[in-house]
């Protein structure tokens, strides 16, 4: 009977459990899009509605391309119905439009407390700003104007465009040169520190590879500046300081006398509009955006002065560094000779060709090392011409005859010559020594050497051992296995 009853009981407490849990719901969350067409001056929202659970945690609200970002704001709201309540919590995300158009929101999701909801998306048409709201009187729903004002719902801020001094510009370092000769170009962007308040780089990664094609040059070798972090440096323009951004820079080699000529090329740029009359508690800022561009330039090119060998005279500031590896040279003995030019200039275009080989001199090369140096808005380095070198008569060798190189120094405006200054003398073969000498510091080959016996021995010698090695090494053989015939009988 006792046991009935507690079976009784305990059915009675699991069937109350179940019902309260079958009347506690689901958490559940939603996303909820504003109003798809709207003028400029209101603003867009997008909000999720959770029920059932309290907010523990959820995903950023996505950015819309075209707006910016313009604060949050959440709502509880409290239903009680039958004598049972239930909660409805709604975070919305506020977004202000930067100018009038079509824009397309895209397909998103978040995750709230766990739970992934999905959004199909929308089209957007903001339209011109509202001439005029409706007379308060003729509003049935004014109540809810009162309480967007008692609880600090933004008001649309009236924004100016600051003026500003900043300027992009190609800047060439020359005006003219001649063909071959090195040109510095850099695009740099200028802003006053003022500036600094209302502008910003805006996609610059993706616009900078379309300037520079832009900027190249096909008559022109180029060597290209490393890519390196954007950093102002303080400069001075018209007497006024001024933030120089190097977007850009390269030197140009030109090829032929045609004229280098650098477009006018654009910059989009990040620009804020400031609100007419700044608010406590509000983003007194908006996001434009503002074209920069720069002048058009020509740089002329002149041709050479005349040369028997103007076409293949490299144009630098060149000098001679060289190297041998010995003091003392002799017939049929090779030896290494350097040639290597120093300075700055278009080293691709340097040359040097091995001189012919003659009965008395083998020439073999050259091996060419190079290596530039970008720095500072200059280009420079070395590049080395390695040749070896073998003799066949003695006597003194004018390497300034063999290896020299023409060409022409746009600073001095003149052709100009290297040569070597290197004339080593070669002597006749060495001799091979006549005898062997003992070693006086190795004691052991100091006896040995002692008791060896002068006698020439017959070169041989060493053959005849092997013979009666082998010879005796047989009858060993033979003498064994008679051995073991006789043991076997």
């Amino acid at each position: 009977m006792r046991l009935n009853l507690i079976l009784w009981w305990m059915l009675l407490l699991l069937s109350t459990a179940w019902e309260a849990v079958a009347q506690v719901p689901a958490p559940s969350a939603r996303i909820v899009l504003g109003t798809p067409a709207f003028p400029i001056n209101e603003y867009y929202t997008i909000s999720f509605q959770l029920r059932g659970a309290p907010l523990e945690r959820y995903s950023a609200f996505p950015d819309l391309e075209g707006f910016k970002k313009s604060g949050k704001s959440s709502t509880t709201t409290t239903r009680i119905v039958g004598g049972k309540s239930s909660s409805e919590l709604t975070i919305t995300q506020r977004y202000a439009a930067f100018a009038e158009g079509t824009y397309q929101v895209k397909p998103f999701s978040m995750k709230i407390n766990g739970l992934t909801v999905e959004s199909g998306g929308a089209t957007l048409k903001v339209g011109p700003q509202a001439t005029a709201a409706p007379p308060a009187s003729s509003s049935p729903l004014q109540g809810i104007g009162l309480l967007d004002q008692l609880f600090g719902k933004p008001r649309p801020q009236d924004f100016v465009e600051p003026q500003d001094q900043a300027f992009l510009a190609v800047v060439p370092e020359k005006a003219r040169v001649v063909v071959g000769e090195g040109l510095h170009v850099g695009l740099y962007f200028y802003l006053t520190p003022q500036d600094q308040a209302v502008l910003n780089f805006y996609n610059f990664a993706g616009q900078l590879p379309g300037i520079i094609q832009q900027l190249r040059q096909r008559s022109a070798w180029e060597e290209r500046f490393e890519e390196q972090e954007v950093v102002p440096e303080n400069v001075t323009v018209g007497g006024k300081p001024f933030l120089r951004y190097r977007l850009w820079e390269a030197e140009l080699y030109p090829l032929n006398t045609q004229p280098l000529t650098f477009p006018a090329v654009e910059l989009q740029m990040l620009k804020y509009r400031i609100a007419k009359n700044p608010a406590a508690g509000l983003d007194n800022r908006m996001e434009g955006y503002k074209t920069y561009r720069s002048g058009a330039r020509t740089v002329a090119v002149l041709p050479l002065p005349p040369h028997p060998l103007r076409e293949l005279v490299p144009v630098g500031n060149y000098e001679l560094k060289e190297a041998i590896d010995r003091t003392t040279f002799r017939t049929g003995k090779t030896f290494t000779y350097t040639f290597t030019v120093e300075g700055e200039g278009n080293l691709a275009a340097v040359n040097l060709a091995a001189p012919p080989t003659t009965p008395a001199l083998e020439v073999y090369g050259p091996e060419v090392q190079q290596s530039l140096t970008r720095q500072n808005g200059r280009v420079g380095g070395r590049k080395s011409f390695q040749f070896r070198l073998v003799a066949r008569r003695p006597g003194p060798l004018a390497l300034d005859t063999l290896f020299q190189l023409v060409y022409f120094n746009p600073a001095a405006a003149r052709y100009d010559t290297l040569r070597s200054g290197l004339q080593p003398v070669v002597r006749g073969a060495q001799q091979a020594a006549a005898q062997l000498r003992p070693i006086p510091d190795d004691p052991f080959y100091r006896e040995a050497l002692a008791d060896a016996e002068a006698t020439p021995q017959p070169r041989d010698v060493y053959r005849n051992v092997r013979y009666y090695a082998n010879l005796v090494v047989g009858l060993l053989l033979v003498l064994a296995g008679v051995g073991w015939w006789r043991a076997r009988r």
